[in-house]
């Protein structure tokens, strides 16, 4: 590949963060602080979809900070890999921000500008982390977009907003310190941070002990924001965001910062023969497949559907480290392209989960019985990206998952094959109620949510893990509890109380309204982007080979060394 000095990795992050006193300026002019923000998102996108000819046909953009010491140098590189997340970042900010503008002004929400900045801030941060070329500006920006996410997380500025956001702090930042530690033991081992496709060649012939414990910490940083379990309980706790935050933050930028990061310690760091001579891709499989179960089976137990959507990311995410760490060439193609084919369904699903709030105050899912005669348009782009969730055809789950399995078959790994498998049909158990009794259940008659009834269930009071409260074994304090959350009251993003709305969530007296098919369930502002996100998830499921993601994950791919596809 050729390198080519450009300013425009560092426009591609500066448009945004530029923007943010921009934003702040316009606190009195509403009108005027949302078309910012709409006319940054698309220069965003704009800078960064006019690199993709070139580096499809071989050519990086590298911009250099300069060095602040030895090992110390600040450079951004635009190659295939951050150009995936890069692209997909800035797309999505487009999206989310119209979405945005119909939520928080439905809802009448309290500082906007400050959400709108934060918003702004977080994608600088996302693209940075996207365009590093090393593992300490990777680490810098990391690290930025923890502290740029942390308002939007703490949103609603309630008890439970602010532990969420502590909570969210501690985790991240603990994630931090680990992987700063393997940067600084890379660094120490081969003299370079800098990301090489096939892996620093000094690794190889480091000692391997001291290799797979920077190995250890790199992976273990990355996948607390990839919401690894044990680290995963921050995800579901930060639902309490408002939902635009939990779609792109929480679905797109910062967990897939984490999965990133363990692409770029994978694919630039060790490689694959490094990582096969050390035997740790093993390990890390293995971890990623007992979260992408585990998480599936709590899924079931969620009544609240943010809960369960989030439950379902921590799943979801793992595909994509599991798809990494077989280290074949189909299984990190199938890895690789889940990071847009989630991105796509994920932000689908939580913009539905938003549209429901805003206009019936309804975040419950024993309580959508009937729904879909209210809001029609919202629960067939919901059904489209369950779908594809549960790795359906025809939508861009499939595609992607198609690769991971036999990927996986490839590699004799028969028991992540098998993992796959099951935590699709686990996908259909969870998803297919919401959508069934959307359409072809009312409000009188229909089944108690969730799958899982009684104890197991737990609808009442959640723990962390998706159980009961008042069951013997529970050792830790219940996230949710009726004291928290009077009954006659709803709760704004898991957190909030309005106690003065006549609605307070489930079909009003008399049932549901009918709405009809031609969008008058809700804005078009929230309204476009939920179908502009389902189409998205189409379109890479019909016509993959049509759409750049796929071309540049076979890029990515292709260029590794010992990788054959």
């Amino acid at each position: 590949m050729t390198d080519i000095t450009s300013l425009r990795p560092l426009f591609a992050i500066l448009v945004s963060a530029l923007a943010i006193p921009v934003i702040l300026s316009l606190e009195r002019r509403p009108n005027v602080r949302e078309g910012v923000t709409i006319a940054v998102a698309l220069a965003k996108f704009a800078i960064v979809a006019s690199m993709v000819p070139g580096v499809l046909s071989g050519t990086r953009y590298v911009f250099s900070l300069g060095k602040f010491g030895p090992g110390i140098e600040l450079t951004f590189r635009v190659d295939p890999l951050g150009l995936l997340f890069g692209l997909l970042a800035s797309l999505l900010w487009i999206v989310t921000s119209f979405y945005s503008i119909g939520y928080m002004r439905g809802l009448d929400e309290h500082a906007q500008t400050r959400y709108f900045a934060s918003f702004a801030a977080s994608l600088a941060s996302a693209v940075g982390v996207a365009f590093a070329s090393n593992l300490l500006t990777l680490f810098v920006c990391y690290e930025l977009l923890t502290v740029s996410t942390y308002p939007l997380v703490t949103h609603d500025e309630t008890d439970e907003a602010r532990a969420a956001g502590r909570k969210y702090l501690a985790y991240t930042f603990g994630g931090g310190v680990a992987v700063l530690g393997g940067t600084v033991l890379v660094f120490v081992l081969t003299g370079t941070t800098a990301f090489t496709p096939g892996g620093i060649e000094a690794l190889a012939t480091a000692d391997p002990t001291l290799a797979r414990a920077a190995f250890a910490l790199l992976a273990a940083g990355f996948g607390v924001k990839a919401a690894l379990m044990p680290a995963h309980s921050w995800l579901p706790d930060a639902m309490v965001a408002p939902t635009p935050v939990s779609g792109l933050l929480h679905a797109v930028a910062v967990v897939k910062s984490g999965v990133f990061g363990i692409a770029r310690v994978v694919l630039d760091v060790y490689g694959t023969g490094t990582m096969e001579q050390l035997g740790v891709g093993l390990p890390l499989a293995a971890v990623a497949a007992f979260t992408l179960l585990t998480a599936s089976v709590i899924a079931l137990r969620q009544d609240n559907l943010k809960r369960r959507l989030a439950y379902s990311t921590i799943s979801q995410l793992s595909y994509i480290v599991l798809g990494l760490a077989l280290l074949k060439g189909d299984a990190l193609i199938g890895g690789l392209l889940h990071i847009p084919a989630h991105a796509f369904m994920k932000l689908t699903l939580f913009f539905c989960a938003g549209a429901i709030h805003v206009e019936t105050h309804t975040d419950d899912i024993s309580d959508m019985a009937g729904i879909g005669k209210r809001m029609p348009l919202t629960m067939a782009a919901f059904g489209v990206a369950a779908a594809g969730m549960a790795g359906i055809p025809l939508v861009a789950g499939f595609v992607s998952k198609w690769y991971l399995v036999i990927g996986a078959l490839d590699g004799g790994g028969l028991v992540f094959a098998a993992a796959l498998l099951v935590s699709g049909v686990l996908n259909i158990a969870y998803f297919w109620p919401i959508v069934y009794q959307a359409y072809f259940e009312s409000p009188e008659g229909h089944d108690e949510k969730p799958l899982l009834e009684g104890p197991l269930g737990g609808r009442d009071v959640v723990r962390t893990d998706g159980g009961d409260a008042d069951d013997d074994t529970a050792e830790s304090s219940p996230v949710e509890s009726s004291e928290d959350i009077p009954e006659p009251q709803h709760v704004d993003h898991l957190g909030k109380h309005h106690e003065d709305d006549e609605h307070h969530g489930g079909p009003p007296a008399g049932g549901w309204t009918k709405s009809g098919w031609r969008g008058g369930e809700s804005t078009w502002f929230m309204l476009g982007p939920i179908l502009t996100a389902a189409t998205l998830s189409l379109l890479l499921g019909t016509v993959p080979n049509s759409v750049v993601f796929l071309r540049i994950v076979t890029t990515i791919v292709g260029n590794l060394p010992g990788v054959t596809l």
